[in-house]
């Protein structure tokens, strides 16, 4: 019923927890999940763990925190991205609250993501803090309206998730959605059509109320549709059959 669109299963925090992790998903009705790359060299394990169960899937980037670290290039991504579990590139972005000092690498990084999702026909995982505005200007000086994509983890303002979806991105919502003080971000998400959404736990990160202070992980996926159709006054049921439609819309390299 529910699908996980963003999370880091290759993170120590899963290293012993696996088998639980995937009964719990089960439990939830958690059907697949992707696994998102955030560092290149980190990426055989992201994409290994992809490959071990047929419900899970892979993208390939370089988050835009990581300033030392080996530096994608289009033909790299491109050529990585051909893998059949890759299904997305990403997550890229910009993010000018965690990274002090002069900011062009951070800027020509995301450039080179759009371009390789261009090529490779691939849907882009953005991630954006405290940049909005360039972000937003990035993706339309690079055409990233042709790829498609999703603005993951969203607490971004209404009109800048209209601006997104004006270039033929989702919007993904996360635990955060969940907080009690998340009074904004709860409006945003009672906008954006159902159809237009995503859902995530970006794990291990994020974990929803009831279990905010824990271990985020794929299981707790459903705690934000619960949200979602309390906030936009529909079935929980609803949510996850329309937000599962659109994960295999967005990213049709998956196989339900």
């Amino acid at each position: 019923m529910f699908i996980d669109s963003h999370c880091h299963l290759d993170f120590p925090d899963f290293a012993e927890r696996l088998p639980e992790v995937f009964h719990l998903m089960q439990e939830n009705q958690v059907s697949h999940a992707l696994c998102i790359s955030v560092d290149l060299d980190a990426f055989p394990a992201v994409l290994a763990v992809a490959e071990s169960r047929d419900n899970l899937y892979a993208s390939v980037g370089v988050h835009p925190d990581h300033e030392d670290c080996t530096e994608p290039t289009v033909a790299g991504l491109v050529e990585l991205a051909a893998h059949p579990k890759v299904v997305a590139i990403g997550e890229t972005g910009m993010d000018y609250y965690r990274t002090p000092g002069p900011l062009e690498w951070q800027r020509e990084r995301f450039r080179v993501h759009i371009r390789a999702a261009r090529e490779a026909d691939k849907p882009l995982v953005i991630h954006t803090r405290a940049a909005s505005e360039d972000t937003l200007r990035i993706m339309a000086e690079e055409k990233a309206y042709e790829a498609g994509g999703v603005m993951h983890c969203f607490t971004e303002s209404l009109d800048v998730a209209k601006a997104a979806m004006d270039m033929g991105f989702y919007i993904s919502f996360s635990g955060i959605v969940t907080f009690k003080n998340a009074k904004e971000l709860k409006e945003v998400a009672r906008a954006v059509p159902l159809e237009r959404m995503l859902i995530e736990t970006d794990a291990p990160y994020l974990a929803p109320m009831p279990h905010r202070g824990r271990i985020n992980e794929p299981g707790f996926v459903r705690h934000v549709a619960e949200e979602i159709a309390r906030i936009k006054e529909v079935s929980v049921a609803e949510v996850g059959t329309v937000t599962s439609r659109n994960f295999f819309d967005l990213f049709k390299a998956a196989h339900p």
